[in-house]
């Protein structure tokens, strides 16, 4: 009762939802769709209960609100989906005050976070043109958006959305899809459409490009001529996007469980360049090729199994070739093996850094998972069990193993460590082999002259 109270006295003169259209498709105001259950089936069931109790909650204080874009996308491609997202027509600071536990977050475009427990979900205000002369607009010279925090009405917003595929909004009260740029019949027809013209889209944000071959990828879905043809020509205008914001795009891309396709979609349309480059130099070299297609795959198996996937392992498989040439060239220079194994590693984290921006936290296990693979070829005295104990043993030997198969290293060393990871101490200690090493001599302790005692 409080809550309601506080609604009203915070939201005066709010209008309730205009009342739903007849059980059968229609047009409203000529260009939008409201879908019934019975023509989409959406399993009412399968969305997650924060997100309606958010639309729910908007709803009663006299909002619209629906659950929005690629969750109801999957749900049309009978997929589960994994994010569930909220827009209204509420601002910011309205959905801050509906729901006690959130907060306001974003620069670039302000949205709310609602959380629930440990669940939380993303309410955005509907979008505005951002041609707008306001100052929450602002766009580069290229026509790439800076800032972005214009609202404006449902069609407004529907019409900011990239793909006709993502621009649908559910309402769970009235279990209706409402379908602005014909969405619904190009997710039948498996077609990823670009809204409006694709070369101005792409310029807006040269993001687009990258997702455009993720979801096509992801979801099998054909990107439609026209919005296919640009991106080869535009692909010089993700040098502009912060490498951080690549960076979360390209993890994005290559834990969809379908990053083998998405790579050669990539090189197909040319977009790697500026982001991973060295692929074209990787893949030319049969080793290189089957070591990251296999790392690839391994990748997309765990991800389709729903198991625990470390971004910082799959990079470090991605530019290991780029370590071990730059590896090389310091040790022709005449640096000893092990420094000039850190000094590759540092130049390629830090050329990489300016392309892609790799968080810290990332880079310092891929340098583990690195430097620990020289340590695998020492197999006598207390080595090999000083490197089973290290914390990223696991990660590192799985790296071994993908050496092994891919032929860059004999097979016979990723068995050696498999059989003495599963050995008991006893047996581990026969597996050892005779060390090669010269003996170091001790040297003599020179015993220190007493002094004389005071008398």
């Amino acid at each position: 009762m409080i809550k309601k109270l506080l609604q009203r006295v915070f939201q005066p003169g709010k209008k309730k939802p205009a009342p739903r259209p007849s059980d059968s498709a229609s047009l409203v105001n000529g260009h939008a769709k409201h879908i019934p259950y019975k023509v989409h089936r959406i399993d009412r069931d399968l969305i997650n209960q924060s997100a309606i109790k958010t639309t729910e909650g908007l709803q009663k204080a006299g909002f619209e609100a629906y659950v929005v874009g690629g969750a109801v996308r999957d749900l049309l491609l009978k997929r589960r989906p994994k994010d569930f997202d909220v827009a209204t027509n509420a601002t910011p600071e309205e959905v801050n005050r509906i729901f006690r536990r959130s907060r306001i977050i974003g620069r670039r475009f302000r949205l709310v976070h609602v959380m629930f427990g440990s669940e939380t979900v993303e309410v955005s205000t509907f979008r505005g043109s951002h041609l707008s002369e306001s100052d929450d607009a602002k766009t580069a010279e290229s026509g790439r958006i800076l800032r972005d925090n214009v609202f404006g009405s449902q069609a407004n917003d529907a019409l900011r959305r990239d793909f006709t595929a993502n621009a649908l909004y559910y309402d769970p009260e009235s279990e209706e899809v409402i379908d602005f740029h014909n969405g619904f019949s190009d997710i039948q027809k498996g077609i990823l459409r670009m809204i409006g013209d694709p070369e101005t889209r792409y310029r807006e944000d040269p993001v687009r490009m990258l997702r455009a071959v993720r979801l096509s990828a992801k979801l099998g879905l054909k990107v439609e001529k026209h919005t296919e043809t640009p991106i080869a020509k535009l692909a010089n205008l993700l040098q502009d996007v912060p490498p951080s914001r690549l960076f979360d795009e390209m993890l994005k891309l290559f834990l969809s469980g379908h990053a083998q396709e998405s790579v050669m979609a990539l090189r197909q349309h040319g977009l790697h360049h500026g982001l991973l480059p060295l692929l074209d130099v990787v893949l030319e070299q049969p080793l290189g090729e089957r070591f990251i297609n296999l790392a690839l795959k391994n990748t997309d198996e765990r991800v389709l199994a729903e198991k625990p996937v470390s971004p910082s392992f799959l990079f470090a498989t991605l530019l290991w070739h780029e370590v071990l040439s730059a590896w090389q060239k310091f040790q022709e220079l005449g640096e000893r093996p092990i420094p000039a194994l850190h000094q590759a590693m540092n130049e390629v984290i830090d050329i990489q850094a300016e392309k892609l921006a790799i968080h810290k936290r990332y880079s310092s296990t891929m340098k583990e998972i690195w430097g620990m693979q020289p340590r695998f070829e020492q197999r006598a005295g207390k080595r090999p069990f000083g490197l089973f104990e290290h914390p990223r043993f696991r990660a590192a030997y799985d790296f071994l193993l993908l050496r092994c198969e891919s032929g860059e290293v004999d097979k016979s060393l990723g068995e050696w460590w498999t059989k003495f990871s599963e050995a008991n101490a006893a047996e581990r200690a026969a597996m050892l082999q005779p060390s090669t090493e010269p003996k170091k001599r001790r040297r003599r302790q020179r015993k220190k002259p007493t002094q004389a005692q005071p008398l």
